[in-house]
């Protein structure tokens, strides 16, 4: 028995990794079914703050769509800031689309994101709206992939999981190993064994009816996870959730430190936990650094535990392989395969972490979470 126990105690996780697995041939072997004729007027939103990597070419690719009727309507808070001339000479670049720039710096409340997306609704011209973050870049089917699903009324909103394949350094590679080893697995175990409940930031399809029917975007000026809360409340109004098999790739902003990368999913850890504190805290005993840690403490540093981590970590390697490699399309491994168990330790840390403290930094303003997920702001 005490040889068996360090097999025993990672099995949790090394079970989570192979229904990721089946999941996710489930969910990308799916026959996608686009109908040509289907293309609903649609208004993009984005809001932008400061410039990002290569923000031009992020901006045009919404630009370039195989799409017949599209509008984008860019919302700034400052005159001042500099992102104003790129989204200039987008709109010199393609002077044929229909594309509005609105510079206005009420606060409304806590979420400054969602305080501009407020100024650019009232441009918005058609009902199919989508948000879409600044570093976000697309494929020219883009369009007509996330609006297909809209042929069907029941559903209000769609979302789109996203990658990160140009990288540079450990810091970039650490957060790009998240989406496809961790993020985007956990989104399809989710999307199998309950359905979609709630949507991805990155980029995020909705009918107006449906934003109209949970009070607007007012609804979401107070909370910081305000995707989590848009996906979740369209779909609690009684609408279905779809989730796109396009990804969109999100643009690294060049080199960032571990120490950065590990602050930025600080937040997004505690943010979650506000937002699901059951599901959130339940994760913790699929995560692999836990399980292979115990297994060679439990052993006294023995054969036996190391053979145990050794084997978990055979099977998550080949799994995240094969999600980067056929499902994400990310290529980052096996390349960074070397990585892995150190994302799996800062992942494991950045999770105990989260638990306690409801405090976090998000783009130069420290702000207090409180429960459900709304913050207040509380210094710089």
């Amino acid at each position: 028995m005490h040889l068996l126990l360090p097999f025993v105690l990672v099995l949790p996780a090394l079970a989570y990794s192979l229904i990721t697995l089946y999941c996710g041939r489930s969910f990308f072997t799916r026959k996608l079914i686009v109908d040509p004729a289907f293309t609903p007027p649609v208004t993009i939103l984005k809001p932008v703050k400061g410039m990002d990597a290569d923000s031009f070419e992020n901006f045009a690719s919404f630009c370039r769509q195989d799409y017949p009727l599209h509008q984008i309507v860019f919302a700034v808070a400052s005159p001042s800031d500099p992102v104003i001339t790129v989204i200039e000479r987008v709109r010199e670049a393609f002077p044929h689309l229909d594309i509005e720039l609105v510079i206005d710096g009420a606060i409304h409340g806590a979420n400054y994101k969602v305080c501009n997306l407020m100024h650019a609704f009232p441009r918005a011209k058609h009902d199919i709206l989508i948000v879409c973050d600044s570093d976000i870049r697309v494929e020219p089917n883009f369009l007509r992939t996330v609006c297909a699903p809209f042929a069907d009324s029941e559903v209000g909103l769609v979302t789109s999981p996203y990658r990160s394949s140009g990288i540079v350094g450990t810091g970039c590679a650490i957060e790009a190993l998240g989406f496809s080893c961790e993020m985007i697995p956990n989104v399809l175990v989710a999307l199998k064994l309950e359905g979609l409940s709630f949507a991805l930031g990155a980029s995020m399809t909705f009918r107006r009816s449906a934003l109209e029917a949970i009070g607007g975007f007012e609804a979401l000026v107070d909370y910081l996870a305000d995707d989590y809360q848009l996906g979740n409340k369209i779909f609690k109004a009684g609408y279905r959730l779809e989730l796109s098999p396009m990804f969109v790739e999100s643009i690294m902003h060049g080199v960032e430190s571990v120490k950065e990368v590990l602050v930025r999913q600080l937040r997004w850890g505690r943010t979650m936990r506000v937002s699901r504190p059951g599901g959130y805290l339940a994760s913790g005993i699929t995560l692999p650094f836990l399980g292979a840690a115990l297994a060679v403490i439990v052993s006294g540093f023995s054969a036996a535990g190391f053979a145990a981590a050794a084997l978990l970590y055979v099977v998550r390697s080949v799994v995240c392989t094969i999600y980067s490699r056929r499902y994400v399309k990310d290529d980052l491994l096996p390349g960074w395969l070397w990585l892995l168990p150190f994302r799996d330790a800062c992942g494991f840390f950045v999770w105990a972490l989260s638990l306690v403290g409801n405090k976090v930094h998000w783009r130069g303003h420290l702000f207090q979470l409180s429960k459900g997920g709304k913050i207040t702001e509380i210094g710089p």
